[in-house]
């Protein structure tokens, strides 16, 4: 099915903060696990030892959840994503709440630790 992207103009969808993409799979309600792709760069990548890893989730704070778990026996992981910024599906997450910010079908979480330089 089609994804369907809402204006990010104007007042917030329900279930989404200002600045959250509000793009969800056709038919898909607010809430509903949906699948997509963690990718891991710089030291986050080292430190969870793969690129990528796939999540079924409905928010931010359920897919890093399943992350958390997945690697429990990396602590650098656990530690770098306690520094990290995100992007879904290439918005920054910034200060939001995880548990607020909605992922979508098929879409992408971005784990960037803190990068020395500008």
């Amino acid at each position: 099915m089609a994804a369907t992207t809402e204006p990010s103009s104007g007042p917030a969808p329900a279930g989404t903060s200002a600045g959250t993409p509000a793009t969800r799979s056709a038919g898909t309600p607010a809430g509903t696990p949906v699948s997509g792709t963690v990718r891991y760069w710089a030291a986050a990548k080292a430190a969870a030892g793969v690129a990528e890893d796939s999540y079924r989730a409905a928010s931010l704070a359920e897919a890093l959840a399943a992350v958390r778990r997945r690697h429990a026996d990396r602590p650098r992981l656990l530690q770098v994503l306690g520094h990290s910024s995100f992007l879904v599906d290439g918005s920054p997450v910034g200060g939001r709440d995880h548990a607020a910010v909605a992922l979508t079908e098929g879409g992408t979480v971005e784990v960037l630790p803190p990068f020395a330089g500008g």
